[in-house]
């Protein structure tokens, strides 16, 4: 079946192809249904696996990709929920390009990338499984083996990217660790040589105006974020399905935009009892959410032309903790000629220019240098007040002592 039919048909295969048992390690929605659709990017050499991820409806792709390496086998980059459905996916290119070689762990402060690698290898047992150095688990720092990962073809990716068998197709560099107090970031950028293309994890993302395939095969959750109040009964139809996924990026990506207010509780409670729907799937009539009519503002600044940037969150409370180190990993990253990225969540794969990665880092700098012919500091700078909570946040945890403060701009 070609990957568009799967997008068409995956409603008609039998529901326990989208079962995740483990679901409440990490307990986030779908829970224990997860469905996947795989989408060939490169002909013949990358696919990627999609995924959806969320927390009350916030719901956005998580995504796996999978390369042919040259001398035939593949390669694993950020497994997701092994699925009977995920799995079968993969073992179809396995028939056709060679096994699973190797599974990539590239982060180690992301659990909901970890989650999946144990679970993941052990329906391929001759991979061999590389994760980045400085794991870390919470509240007790477990070895590899008590977090599911195979003990005998386990081991940390070396920080020589060439004493590693697939050196010859594949160069890396590693962001971190960033110490954030009660743990630690990171991440290892890879680049395919031969496919001039870049996987991130976290680092970098684009968003696109309209939702992506795998978050259509459900609609209900951008039909839920679509609402602009408890008592809305909001119509199946593309104006809406946009809406929500617009309003669901900016809640993923700042928590609280400065264009969306809570009510009182009080007020939430008493909307939710004159809702027309009071289901559990509804949250029982809850609706604490109340959007500015300007929110779309937030929203185009946000998304501006399809550009690259940098999660507000990370901005904010995870890279400013190490300016320096980070804007040294762009410089890396940079120096090599890729022409596509495909980051872990949101859009991809990203048509995009070493030079307009490098911007994206352009935060970080007080004054940016010229990249690409443009200066990086004012070329779709992100609207100062949509950053208010997670200042806010920032400030707090750095004044209880929770994390170190941030340092200043390089």
């Amino acid at each position: 079946m070609a990957d568009d039919e799967r997008i068409v048909n995956a409603q008609q295969i039998n529901p326990k192809d989208f079962s995740w048992g483990l679901w409440p390690v990490v307990p986030l929605y779908p829970y224990g249904r997860r469905q996947t659709i795989r989408k060939e990017v490169i002909k013949d050499t990358i696919w990627n696996f999609d995924q959806i991820q969320g927390i009350f409806y916030v719901v956005v792709p998580i995504r796996m990709t999978v390369v042919k390496l040259e001398a035939g086998g593949l390669l694993i980059y950020a497994p997701v929920a092994p699925t009977p459905e995920c799995i079968r996916l993969v073992n179809e290119l396995v028939a056709e390009h060679g096994k699973v070689k190797y599974i990539i762990l590239p982060t180690i402060s992301g659990i909901e990338h970890k989650v999946f690698v144990g679970p993941f290898a052990r329906y391929f047992p001759t991979a061999q499984v590389f994760v980045a150095p400085h794991q870390w688990s919470f509240p007790l720092n477990l070895p590899l083996s008590w977090l599911g990962l195979p003990p005998k073809r386990t081991q940390v990716l070396p920080e020589d990217s060439s004493k590693t068998p697939f050196a010859d197709e594949f160069d890396y560099a590693m962001l971190g660790p960033i110490d954030l107090g009660p743990g630690r970031f990171a991440e290892v950028a890879f680049f395919h040589k031969r496919s001039h293309t870049l996987l991130v994890t976290d680092s970098v993302l684009s968003i696109p105006d309209d939702p992506p395939a795998i978050v259509l095969l459900d609609p209900y959750p951008l039909l839920f974020h679509a609402k602009d109040r408890a008592s809305d009964i909001v119509a199946d139809i593309q104006v809406n399905r946009r809406k929500g996924w617009q309003r669901i990026c900016l809640f993923a990506l700042y928590f609280q935009p400065s264009a969306l207010n809570i009510p009182q509780w009080n007020k939430v409670l008493q909307d939710a009892l004159k809702a027309p729907e009071r289901s559990k799937k509804a949250y029982f009539g809850l609706y604490p959410f109340k959007w500015n009519p300007d929110w779309q503002r937030s929203f185009d600044a946000l998304r501006g032309d399809g550009r690259l940037f940098v999660a507000p969150i990370l901005q904010t409370l995870i890279l400013n903790r190490a300016p320096q180190e980070t804007i040294d990993w762009a410089d890396k990253v940079a120096s090599w000629d890729f022409e596509w990225i495909i980051p872990c969540h949101f859009d991809a794969p990203i048509k995009a220019q070493a030079y307009q990665f490098r911007q994206a880092f352009s935060f970080l700098e007080k004054q940016p240098a010229v990249s690409g012919g443009l200066f990086s500091s004012s070329s779709y700078p992100l609207p100062e007040e949509d950053f208010k909570a997670l200042r806010e946040i920032d400030t707090g945890l750095n004044k209880l002592g929770i994390v170190p403060a941030p340092k200043e701009k390089v």
